[in-house]
């Protein structure tokens, strides 16, 4: 009977520490939801960035500490990490978001944190020439409409609706022109199968296109592209890359053809 009442006393400790430690996971999963209103609530959080990316120069300068940053070479590594709770949230930019926001039902967007940035091709300082010869083409294929449609294709309401495709008998004698980029940037740059698809390369072949040459794509690293470009390893950059000072100091850019935004992605 004792022995009874002591197994009884045993189990009764068990539920209780057991009910205990539940408790405590919630308060400590709570504790972890980030409320991020502004910029400046980002200043004292673990924050996971694709390295080299727009959103690793904006919160480099917000963090109290360099160590609250988390570099990854893929978004989707970093994005990962937040879903594993060994991040307060993720900055990237908001296309790429979107999408992996949509492939996971346990993380959101936070919107309206960061200004408006403009996506430009990246071309070697001081190559006027190609510079000039790709502004035309973009000009070109904005007054034709291709440029919206090939956006329009992968974002908004009308995905799917427009491919890309050479016109029939381009003139493609001039040569190659070698385009480095990271498929790691959904819906920019991709993989699909063995391709390497999305709206930068749809634009790079329209450009290239229009300016008599093939097209050759070199992934790489997001960091790897400005000094591949600048030691003429490439010829051109494109890669949902923003147009910044400090980057303007290395390389020169094209005339803009799309705007984007740095988003804040946290669990829910």
């Amino acid at each position: 009977m004792k022995i009874r009442k002591l197994l009884s006393a045993v189990l009764i400790l068990v539920c209780v520490l057991s009910l205990a430690a539940c408790g405590g996971k919630e308060s400590k999963d709570e504790e972890k939801k980030v409320e991020i209103k502004a910029s400046e609530d980002l200043a004292d959080l673990t924050i996971g960035v694709q390295q080299g990316t727009t959103g690793d120069l904006a919160c480099s300068d917000i963090v109290k500490k360099d160590s609250q940053m988390k570099r990854y070479p893929k978004g989707a590594a970093a994005v990962q990490a937040l879903e594993a709770g060994k991040l307060d949230c993720v900055v990237i930019d908001a296309q790429p978001a979107a999408k992996f926001v949509e492939k996971s039902g346990n993380l959101k967007i936070i919107d309206g944190i960061f200004d408006d940035e403009q996506y430009a091709v990246c071309i070697k300082k001081g190559n006027t020439e190609l510079l000039d010869s790709m502004n035309k083409a973009l000009g070109e294929l904005k007054d034709e409409g291709t440029l919206d449609k090939i956006i329009a294709n992968y974002i908004g309401d009308d995905i799917g609706s427009f491919t890309y495709e050479t016109p029939e008998g381009t003139d493609h004698s001039k040569g190659t022109l070698i385009m480095a980029t990271n498929a790691e940037f959904e819906p920019y740059e991709y993989h699909e199968g063995n391709e390497i698809i999305g709206i930068d390369v749809d634009i790079a072949r329209a450009v290239c296109d229009k300016m008599g040459y093939e097209l050759k794509i070199e992934d790489m690293e997001f960091d790897s592209i400005l000094p591949a470009v600048t030691a003429g390893k490439a010829d051109f950059g494109a890669a949902g890359m923003t147009v910044t000072d400090e980057r303007k100091e290395n390389v020169d850019f094209t005339d803009t053809y799309a705007n984007a935004t740095q988003v804040v992605i946290v669990k829910k």
